[in-house]
């Protein structure tokens, strides 16, 4: 009996102290109408973490001719490269103001996420599941690419259907893989994948006669083609087959979740497009910042309005920081005829990459800047 009055007792106390407990600390803060509560202390945007440190850096490719490749001289240029020096000229005012994060495709997107550069710009393919899943947003495509297959050119292939129980080379950690299981499968091809990091080891691979195809971007391989080394019979010794396995919108990345960063980047590749469009080149885009030809070209350039003040879009950039990335890298058309173009060792037509107003028309199209 007196056991049960204590245990009574024992458990009157408890609750008499959790009550006290409660009562001393701060009631919780009641959502504001129409939110969430109180919202957390925004994060720094990397645009402003990029003009804080006063580089941009850039994971890109080094293994790619035409694209990201790692020169004689030790400097690794491109297409790619170019839209680096384009993203630091918009930000930081110097095309020269980055650097250069040489990064595997099955590390990208982690190296990303770590916050070892800050834009990935390395012939990556905008897809659903990379959007959704891997934590990366993606900008604004600025290749329109396919998937091919590259033989050497005696070995008696014409397309894909003559392909059966061969070897295929591909790199890991890319839709490519996804994209050649899937067009084999549907052709009821039987094949044997083999997969490497780099370009370098797969090319060791090709020569070594380990696998009897190559696939990869329609651009990749035209730029793999065209350093072709002499030894193994330059580029003549490679063909690449007509057949289109897939479509690969190649664009910029960025971490998710920071809308103005990806804003800055999206809106200088659609610039650099629109400039394209409105004929502003390098040549020209000092006299046209002075007196543009028309107020797209004004508004575009930052040029004054006839309000006096210049038209500014709201990037978090400056005004007229389009004129610095024009006069810096030039127009898409001029940064695709310098490294890809049909006067370059890749020999690429326009094609899908032309202008959506040009003859045949292409599909890049770029929103107006207003």
């Amino acid at each position: 009996m007196r056991r049960g009055i204590f245990a009574k007792v024992a458990v009157l106390a408890a609750a008499i102290a959790l009550l006290a407990a409660a009562c001393g600390r701060d009631e919780p803060k009641q959502a504001e109408p129409g939110g969430g509560g109180k919202q957390q202390e925004e994060a720094q945007s990397v645009l402003d973490q990029v003009i804080e440190r006063g580089t941009l850096r850039c994971g890109v490719n080094e293994t790619v001719p035409g694209f990201g490749f790692l020169t004689a001289e030790g400097q690794i240029e491109g297409f790619d490269i170019d839209f680096c020096r384009a993203f630091a000229s918009a930000v930081l005012g110097d095309p020269e103001a980055h650097e250069l994060v040489p990064i595997s495709a099955d590390e990208r997107f982690n190296a990303l996420r770590a916050g070892q550069y800050d834009v990935l710009v390395r012939n990556t393919t905008w897809t659903s599941s990379r959007d959704g899943a891997e934590g990366v947003a993606f900008t604004h495509v600025n290749f329109y690419d396919s998937q091919a297959m590259m033989v050497r050119a005696d070995s008696g292939f014409e397309s894909l259907e003559d392909m059966n129980n061969t070897a295929i080379c591909v790199t890991s950690g890319t839709t490519t893989e996804l994209n050649l299981a899937d067009v084999f499968g549907d052709l009821g091809l039987e094949f044997e994948s083999i997969s490497f990091e780099e370009n370098p080891q797969i090319q060791e691979a090709f020569i070594q006669d380990r696998c009897q195809g190559w696939t990869a971007d329609r651009s990749q391989a035209a730029g793999i083609r065209s350093a072709w080394p002499e030894d193994q019979g330059g580029p003549e010794a490679l063909v690449i087959l007509d057949d289109v396995m897939s479509k690969e919108p190649l664009t910029p990345a960025v971490l998710d979740g920071d809308p103005k960063w990806q804003d800055a980047v999206s809106w200088t590749i659609k610039g650099i497009i629109l400039a394209e469009e409105l004929g502003v080149d390098s040549g020209n885009v000092e006299q046209q910042a002075q007196n543009p030809d028309n107020p797209q070209i004004g508004n575009l350039l930052g040029a004054p309005t006839e309000e006096g003040a210049p038209f500014d879009p709201g990037l978090g950039l400056a005004p007229d920081f389009m004129v610095n990335v024009i006069r810096d890298v030039g127009n898409y058309g001029e940064i695709y005829d310098r490294h890809v173009g049909p006067n370059s060792p890749l020999g690429l037509e326009r094609g899908l990459n032309a202008l959506w107003s040009d003859d045949p028309p292409g599909l890049h199209y770029a929103p107006p800047y207003r």
